[in-house]
């Protein structure tokens, strides 16, 4: 049987997760995690996007769309995401809001929103990203900025064997599922991450979006989840003047509809309070969107379509 083994690196403050031993159970050896028998692992598609997205760690950093430097000499900068994230999460905390209460930030790619979370009050604040190279960046935008966080890598699906504590809150939230090849093991992982009383927030693009292919007015693709993995090749990625910059080109999606989501929070034990679906989004997806207070949303007399979709939900005390 594999088994796998942490170590706590103190001097990069970053939690590595690997694997030893031989055969057995059903594990993710790429990202060093078990899952579940009949969880299928999708081991070289997430091998492919790790390779990906730690190109795209090194072009972000660089990009005006981040804007690190701002974030480092500002330390009451606080992105628009974790503002977006907080104004749906805010009305299922106690009256202090974030502050005081422990947080994981799931899929936390170079640590800016981790780091806008830790400065609205969140303490021993985690991030959790498949991408070390993101990480990378993540561990030195943060003690640049003077703050405190730990950092872990690995799969999302299995979060809580990497991290080994309970929160009192896990969010992840803009572009995200849509990386993870099924959800039941990432809601479980959840369910296991969250002390009782413990709320999580996702707050992602809508999967109607996806079905249009982010051109809308017309359905191209699935809107329901189960449909198989998406694969194609992009050299560039959603930061401006991107084109080019990425050498391992390819990408596999998956898609996840709004009842799946809902339906793996559920099936895992976990109390849904909220299910919203939002009219803004946090980066331009297609040419139409205009600026507005929230980020990107559709001009006046256009249809009103969902841009974002939020689910709060909450670990029974």
């Amino acid at each position: 049987m594999l088994h796998e083994h942490c170590h706590f690196n103190s001097r990069s403050n970053v939690m590595h997760c690997g694997k030893n031993g031989s055969t057995g159970d059903l594990f993710a050896v790429s990202v060093g995690c078990r899952l579940s028998r009949g969880i299928v692992v999708f081991e070289e598609a997430i091998a492919a996007n790790r390779a990906n997205w730690d190109e795209r760690a090194d072009v972000h950093v660089r990009s005006r769309m981040y804007d690190v430097d701002a974030y480092v000499a500002d330390s009451g900068r606080i992105s628009s995401v974790v503002r977006n994230d907080l104004a749906v999460l805010a009305p299922h905390l106690p009256e202090s809001g974030i502050v005081g209460r422990s947080l994981l930030h799931l899929q936390c790619h170079i640590g800016i929103d981790t780091l806008s979370w830790a400065r609205l009050g969140a303490v021993d604040v985690h991030g959790l990203d498949l991408s070390p190279n993101s990480l990378r960046h993540a561990e030195r935008i943060a003690r640049d900025a003077g703050c405190g966080i730990t950092w872990v890598e690995g799969d999302a699906r299995c979060a809580s064997e990497l991290v080994g504590r309970r929160f009192d809150t896990v969010v992840t939230s803009a572009g995200t599922i849509v990386w993870l090849p099924e959800l039941s093991a990432w809601a479980r992982s959840i369910h296991d991450l969250l002390k009782p009383d413990g709320v999580f927030l996702i707050r992602d693009d809508h999967p109607i979006l996806g079905a249009m292919g982010f051109q809308p007015w017309e359905i191209s693709d699935d809107y329901l989840g189960g449909g198989g993995t998406r694969t194609y090749t992009d050299s560039g990625t959603y930061t401006e003047d991107s084109a080019g910059q990425i050498a391992h080109t390819t990408n596999h999606e998956w898609r996840h509809d709004l009842g799946e989501v809902v339906g793996a929070l559920l099936d895992a034990g976990l109390a849904v309070e909220a299910v919203r679906e939002l009219p803004y989004m946090d980066w331009p997806a297609f040419p139409e969107l205009v600026a507005c207070e929230q980020g990107w949303g559709l001009p006046p007399g256009r249809p009103r379509i969902p841009l974002n979709f939020a689910v709060v939900a909450r670990r029974r005390g």
